[in-house]
């Protein structure tokens, strides 16, 4: 009998450390809704993203500027005397040569290159949006199936409680006579069993409250009730026609929009690589002092490479290549949306039809019978085996008929998730 309640302290140990947490002043009870709200505001994954669209911004700007100028300064140093630059004996003394340079870009090349910018803009932007999209889902997914573990501590709580009375009540029938060593055994392994499946919840959900804190960027001491909506209408999906949201899907899709920004940025860039076959322009104005046919020559030279080795051909065919590969990458994506909206769309369907199949006249009685079962078992109304099945029955209806309710809301998560809109409402 020792060793049994040695097996058993730890698990209850866990269960009343949770539930001592649960009671701190710092505990958060948030909706959907609420989670979200937090999320855009503190989620640091995503504001660092942001800097992504400022960066590109960035880019823009300098895209649009003109190369510097650049100023040549030519004079001697030493020609028996150091930088000599005066008239001795009616011989003048010193050159001084000066040339300003300007390169001057043809073919439009820095709006092209602004242009390949503002695509980095979208592609950034997009990025950022899927980003949160990802993140959204995750955030939706992890509250309710945390609400899901959280109904489960409940049951397992109250089930606890009732065994822990009972095996206290059979210790001393035990000592009486009134029951067996083997009724005995076979009620606390009932309550191990009970709190072994306590303990396994516990961990899934302080998994959660980890991942989630870490989503909304909650202190280490704070930890989440998720309030499910009981406002929530499970068969919202049934007012949703499939192909009208999978063309929805690939109009709004992050994903798909950041595909449309690397085909228009490989179609500029070809655009820009066939103006860079065009050659730049050096205008230079250029003043000599005592090193020309006049003692002080001004002048204009222009500066102008022949493109007769250099066409740029093989940039320019690789940035066609490019354009066609981004065009069949557009294309599988848009397929892959198609498929993943419908593969949603007939999951949540099916979850939802096994929803409105449960029999909720059942479960209320199955409810009404569970209170009384302990009662019928003391009263000896019920055998040993006929109780213990019962229980067993009864708790794993419960867990799988919230397993039910969470997948079919994590469903719906996921259809909002493929179409990049909130379908179904939380």
């Amino acid at each position: 009998m020792n060793i049994v309640n040695n097996k058993l302290r730890l698990p209850l140990l866990l269960f009343l450390f949770y539930s001592c947490v649960q009671g701190q002043p710092d505990t958060l009870s948030l909706t959907i809704k609420q989670a979200e709200k937090l999320f855009l505001k503190n989620n640091l994954q995503l504001l660092a993203s942001k800097f992504n669209m400022d960066i590109n911004q960035a880019w823009v700007a300098q895209a649009k500027v003109w190369d510097n100028p650049t100023i040549l300064l030519d004079q001697n140093i030493y020609d028996g005397k150091f930088f000599r630059h005066a008239t001795e004996n009616g011989q003048p003394y010193g050159q001084i040569y000066l040339q300003a340079e300007q390169l001057v870009r043809t073919a439009g090349k820095i709006k092209k290159q602004t242009k390949l910018a503002e695509d980095n803009v979208l592609g950034a932007e997009a990025q950022f949006n899927d980003l949160m999209r990802n993140l959204k889902y995750t955030l939706t997914t992890d509250m309710n199936t945390l609400a899901q573990y959280q109904n489960n501590a409940t049951l397992y709580n109250q089930q606890i409680s009732s065994m822990q009375t009972l095996a206290a009540g059979m210790d001393k029938m035990l000592v009486q006579g009134d029951i067996s060593q083997k009724e005995n055994i076979r009620i606390k392994a009932l309550l191990f069993s009970l709190q072994n499946d306590q303990n396994e919840n516990l961990r899934s959900q302080l998994d959660l409250e980890k991942e989630i804190r870490t989503l909304l960027y909650l202190h280490d001491d704070q930890w989440v009730i998720s309030v499910t909506n009981s406002a929530y209408d499970p068969f919202q999906v049934r007012n949703l026609d499939l192909k009208s949201i999978q063309d929805s899907a690939i109009n709004t899709r992050p994903d798909i929009m950041y595909a449309k920004a690397q085909s228009r940025y490989q179609y500029d860039n070809i655009a820009l690589q066939k103006a860079l076959a065009k050659p730049d322009v050096g205008l230079s104005l250029e003043y000599d002092h005592l090193n020309s046919y006049v003692p002080n020559y001004f002048g204009m030279s222009i500066a102008l490479p022949i493109p007769l080795f250099n066409k740029n051909r093989g940039n320019i065919a690789a940035a066609a290549f490019s354009a066609k590969q981004s065009d069949v990458l557009l294309d599988q994506t848009k397929i892959q949306v198609q498929s993943e909206v419908q593969n949603a769309y007939q999951k949540l369907i099916s979850l939802t039809n096994m929803l409105n199949d449960a029999n909720v006249d059942i479960q209320s009685k199955f409810d009404s019978v569970a209170q009384n079962m302990l009662k019928c078992y003391l009263q000896r109304q019920v055998s040993l085996i006929e109780f213990i099945d019962f229980f067993e029955t009864y708790k794993d209806t419960r867990v799988r008929e919230w397993q039910l309710e969470t997948n079919q809301r994590n469903a719906a998560a996921e259809l909002n998730y493929v179409t990049n809109k909130n379908l179904i409402q939380f």
